[in-house]
Order: C-alpha cells, then structure tokens, then sequence
C-alpha cells in the first residue's frame, strides 16, 4: 500500500514555519488515524502558536507514532468545513512536536 508523504517540521511555532518552501526529499508516509475539526476560533488559536500543550493532543498521544515500517501515524486537525489544516505527530508529548501543513481530501 503507497502512502501520502509530507514534510514534517520539527518544533514549528506557528502555521507560517509549515508554509515555506521546503526540500521534497525529506518527506514522510504517513497515515491519518484520527481527524480533530475545531471551531474556526479555535483552529486559529492552535495555528498561531505550537508551542502549547492542547487537550486534542494530550487525549490521542497514544496514535501518535512512528511505525516500525517508517510510517508517520497522525492525527489531522483542521477547522470545521475546511479540507486543509495540519498533521501532527507528538511522539508522546501534549503539543505538536512534528508538524506538516497538507490538503486532505
């Protein structure tokens, strides 16, 4: 099975460190485990700063891994009726310590 791939930012602050250009062969498979949609408010809040421990995070940490295959298992939090938004994987952690920006469809 091919999976999509994303580059992944390590400790971004905001959703403009995601939006850079960026080299294609640092990019990850991945695979979307669960889907978080916030209120428009709220998914504004999460976008401008990274660097903050979310509840949405803290109650899916045990998705958030790297397979043994090299498989980036994530979770997709986006604003509700929107198809972009950012994938995260936490490694354990309450706050988004990789990130990547993707259009899902």
């Amino acid at each position: 099975m091919r999976h999509p791939i994303a580059h992944f930012i390590r400790n971004p602050r905001t959703i403009e460190d995601l939006q850079k250009p960026h080299d294609l062969t640092q990019c990850k498979p991945y695979t979307i485990d669960r889907s978080v949609a916030l209120a428009k408010i709220d998914y504004e809040n999460f976008i401008t700063d990274f660097c903050v421990d979310r509840w949405f995070i803290e109650d899916n940490t045990s998705l958030m891994h790297i397979a043994n295959d090299g498989i980036w298992n994530c979770i997709f939090v986006h604003q509700q009726l929107r198809s972009d938004g950012i994938l995260v994987m936490s490694d354990g952690c309450d706050f988004p310590l990789y990130t990547a920006y993707i259009l899902h469809k």
